[in-house]
């Protein structure tokens, strides 16, 4: 089961946020998403449980829950065409934006 977790301190890593769920079981993956021009994080990432159940057990037990002054927001992921297992933001998926506008970043 992957989980998408939000609102975490933009300083942390994925060491950082693996050891933050593996209280809750084995992972598969613990992944922070930088943004590639400046290597900072984006305040978001992602980790995978062996187990739903124990993904299940962590969205009950960290969502909500104060981390580096900021309160972590915790959900199954979704995919990119709305199912689960992937980031969805209010923009669309990645990339989505640059592929409808020709290229050009909006701001």
């Amino acid at each position: 089961m992957k989980l998408y977790i939000g609102n975490i301190p933009f300083e942390a890593r994925e060491d950082e946020l693996r050891d933050l769920f593996t209280p809750f079981g084995t992972l598969g993956s613990a992944t922070v998403i930088v943004d590639p021009r400046n290597d900072r994080s984006r305040g978001f990432g992602f980790v995978e449980f062996v187990d739903p159940m124990h993904g299940k057990a962590a969205i009950a037990g960290m969502n909500g829950q104060e981390v580096g002054g900021r309160k972590l927001v915790v959900n199954e992921a979704r995919s990119r065409d709305g199912g689960s297992s992937g980031y969805r933001g209010n923009r669309g998926s990645y990339g989505g934006e640059r592929e409808r506008d020709g290229g050009r970043p909006r701001y």
